[in-house]
């Protein structure tokens, strides 16, 4: 039975080994894109070694068939987002990755019940120096919001983190996209923005307590913070055309350190 905290779920011992399960499954997805993502190779060939994958475990794509109010439901079982696209890019059989892109690369599995989803940005070849920087940087920022996943912490805590990291660096976190709770569902409560805002605006403050789990996903733009979304209803890209990472775990608060669920 799942134990409730403060407005969110609190997951068993057996229901955390259900989701260690389907996040095995998503870190190893995210392995072989790491091995397949290289000048040549087109966004749906990768989504379809990523469903392999899935499916021999015999888990569900979690992103495949995923509803969105008024557009078509999510075709392909990953997201691949190329360069100045933040997130929900649609894979395709003409999208060719080329030297010196980045793809941000995101993935869901459902196994036992439970949901593992996790992302990963990817340099295809060499790319420039700030281009680098801004994928050390948004990695950084997810494992600064981990390392303050502490039983007795405090969600503000954790989205501090990321936005100091991020923003001390001289890049921004996105707004209108953000982290949130996961288990039984894709998205539970909380939501984890990876901004604080101003007063009055900020999300509830949550203590954090051992048996929350949560996906962490800094959003991380060159430029300007604000998007807009392309007519296939999905993909959403910087508004100035900038470039953007996106790193995500699933993770598990503990009574020590923080338990990444998708490691890969």
């Amino acid at each position: 039975m799942t134990r409730k905290g403060p407005g969110i779920e609190r997951k068993s011992e057996e229901e955390l080994a259900l989701m260690r399960q389907a996040g095995r499954i998503v870190g190893e997805v995210l392995a072989m894109m790491r091995e397949k993502a290289e000048p040549g190779v087109s966004t749906g060939q990768l989504d379809a070694v990523a469903e392999e994958i899935i499916r021999d475990y015999g888990a569900v794509p979690a992103f495949k068939g995923y509803p969105h109010s008024g557009h078509n439901d999510f075709p392909a079982s990953i997201c691949s987002s190329i360069n100045e696209e933040i997130v929900h890019g649609i894979p395709s059989a003409d999208r060719v990755l080329n030297e010196g892109d980045i793809i941000s690369i995101d993935v869901g599995a459902i196994h036992g019940g439970f949901y593992g989803d996790a992302a990963v940005t990817l340099p295809i070849g060499e790319v420039d120096e700030e281009t680098q920087r801004l994928l050390r940087v948004t990695n950084e920022a997810l494992a600064a919001g981990i390392a303050q996943a502490g039983d007795g912490n405090h969600l503000w805590n954790v989205i501090r983190a990321i936005q100091s990291c991020v923003e001390r660096n001289g890049f921004n976190v996105l707004h209108a996209y953000q982290g949130h709770g996961i288990g039984r569902l894709m998205h539970e409560k909380p939501d984890i923005p990876n901004f604080l805002g101003e007063r009055g605006q900020r999300p509830k403050n949550y203590a954090l307590q051992q048996g929350v789990t949560m996906a962490l996903e800094p959003m991380v733009v060159v430029g300007e913070w604000h998007t807009r979304v392309l007519d296939d209803g999905w993909t959403v890209v910087t508004a100035d055309g900038k470039r953007s990472a996106h790193f995500e775990h699933t993770i598990a608060v503990t009574d020590g350190e923080a338990e990444i669920l998708t490691r890969w």
